[in-house]
């Protein structure tokens, strides 16, 4: 009998079969290694050494999902300077420092200033520990890439450039994880500092929370917000053909299971809906998608807003977010959550059990198909509630097991944060109504959970992630230079 896991990842390659992912602009990772040149002549062989090591670690880093500029090794503050300005040009998301021996911090202080990038430095010696009996000078020289590192710390916090490193030795997994977790930071960085937000309607009236400055978004993290009216929309709903809507109701056959409460008139309006979608999120070069219109009698552009769920579901699954009630902070924070493979979905409180200690939370709207325990279910509503309209609806529970919470706070001073919170999914009732849902353990009192996630600015919607990746978010924060709570 096939597992959870196995019934996850045989869903997860069907959608991605079904829903292939968009293409993006790659993170770009820069790499130099170095060593202080003085000893080359000193120690013959050492260079060829520490040039093996480097050779090692670039190999490491070419294996993972980015695409590497490696400018070499540099061996004084001359070379040092024109590794600055090549890897200034590459344009990267994060620069890499390998600390091979000790170096003088004149030779990488231009590597961190001129590229206006965020560093790491990695010193990996070549074993566990030194032979103390056999080593000579020149040998022990190839095991002291940690003695600049607090020298190279010192200086870039007198230079104000924030520091962070990795020390260990060359094939240490455990110090290969954690420089693989920065790594799938600069994947946050890349993607929201090269992102389009589109940002479609208006806020939903009194939601104070979920209102966002988008000139934010461009000076805290370089991405651009495009603003969208429901005409946009309206204008490609027009021009999908009939056979259009039935390739898509036939497409989302095979995603979804339809509920008997789909009404038929109303799955083909989604299918509609979706189709132009497509093209909007195609014509505007979209990342992701916050919408909300409130309408009014069933008007076209309450019909619009009405019929989003099918398609922004489809586009979530495809790696563009879609988060409803305008809520433009959380479809950033579903973007990010995406961007280290953990999916991302629209996510609110929606009741406390403190029988089984578990806090119920999910959203009616856009859902992230790859973080469900079963396959999706189209439900029809006769009501969506706290919004105008009708239609269909997408219903699952999320896959158990450990799951992250990502959501964006804002501070009296209009700055950002990322905050997190790490827990499990079990399994237990579910309400049945059109809704993403899970029941939460955090490992303490539900209630005590609500208050210490509440006072950290974060709003009232976020983004569900499967898998712990709180450290990740942590280190993404540190990138993108904001803060991270954690509760």
């Amino acid at each position: 009998m096939a597992t959870t896991v196995d019934r996850t990842a045989v869903r997860a390659a069907a959608l991605h079969d079904l829903l292939p992912p968009v293409t993006r602009r790659r993170t770009r990772i820069g790499l130099v290694a170095g060593g202080l040149g003085t000893y080359w002549p000193q120690f013959p062989g050492l260079l060829a050494q520490l040039k093996e090591s480097a050779a090692y670690v670039a190999e490491r880093f070419r294996g993972m999902d980015a695409e590497v500029t490696d400018v070499g090794f540099v061996s004084d503050a001359q070379e040092g300077a024109r590794a600055a300005e090549e890897l200034r040009r590459a344009d990267c998301d994060l620069i890499v420092l390998f600390l091979t021996t000790y170096l003088t911090s004149s030779m990488v202080l231009p590597i961190a200033r001129r590229s206006h990038t965020p560093v790491l430095v990695i010193d990996l010696q070549p074993t566990e520990r030194m032979d103390h009996a056999s080593f000579d000078t020149g040998a022990w020289l190839a095991y002291c890439g940690q003695c600049p590192v607090p020298e190279v710390g010192n200086v870039f916090r007198r230079a104000g450039i924030p520091f962070r490193s990795v020390s260990g030795w060359l094939r240490q997994e455990s110090a290969w994880r954690r420089i693989e977790q920065w790594i799938r930071a600069a994947h946050i960085r890349a993607a929201l500092r090269h992102a389009r937000h589109g940002l479609m309607g208006h806020v939903y009236p009194g939601m104070l929370d979920v209102q966002t400055d988008p000139t934010l978004l461009a000076t805290t993290f370089g991405s651009h917000v495009e603003v969208l009216e429901f005409d946009d929309l309206r204008h490609r709903v027009e021009r999908v053909t009939e056979a259009e809507t039935r390739e898509r109701m036939a497409l989302a056959r095979q995603v979804f299971t339809l509920d008997d409460s789909v009404v038929e008139e109303d799955f083909a309006w989604g299918a509609t809906v979706s189709v132009a979608l497509d093209r909007l999120v195609e014509d505007f070069a979209l990342d992701s998608l916050a919408y909300y219109h409130r309408g009014l009698d069933g008007e076209l552009h309450e019909r619009l807003g009405a019929g989003m769920i099918l398609g922004a579901s489809l586009l979530t699954a495809r790696g563009v977010p879609a988060a409803g009630e305008y809520e433009l902070r959380t479809s950033v924070a579903q973007l990010a959550s995406q961007s280290v493979g953990a999916g991302g979905s629209f996510t609110e409180i929606q009741a406390l059990n403190f029988e089984d200690g578990v806090v119920e939370m999910g959203h009616d709207g856009p859902a992230h198909l790859a973080v469900g325990a079963r396959d999706p279910l189209l439900r029809g509503l006769g009501v969506y509630h706290g919004k105008r309209g009708w239609g269909v609806s997408v219903e699952f529970d999320v896959q158990h097991g450990p799951v992250t919470l990502l959501g964006l706070g804002q501070d009296a001073d209009g700055s950002l944060s990322f905050v997190t919170s790490e827990g499990t999914v079990v399994p237990g009732p579910l309400l049945e109504i059109g809704n993403t849902t899970s029941r939460v353990d955090f490992g303490r009192d539900p209630g005590e959970w609500v208050d210490a996630w509440s006072a950290t600015g974060v709003g009232h919607h976020w983004s569900l992630a499967v898998g712990h990746h709180a450290a990740d978010f942590r280190a993404a924060a540190s990138l993108l230079g904001i803060d991270h709570r954690h509760v």
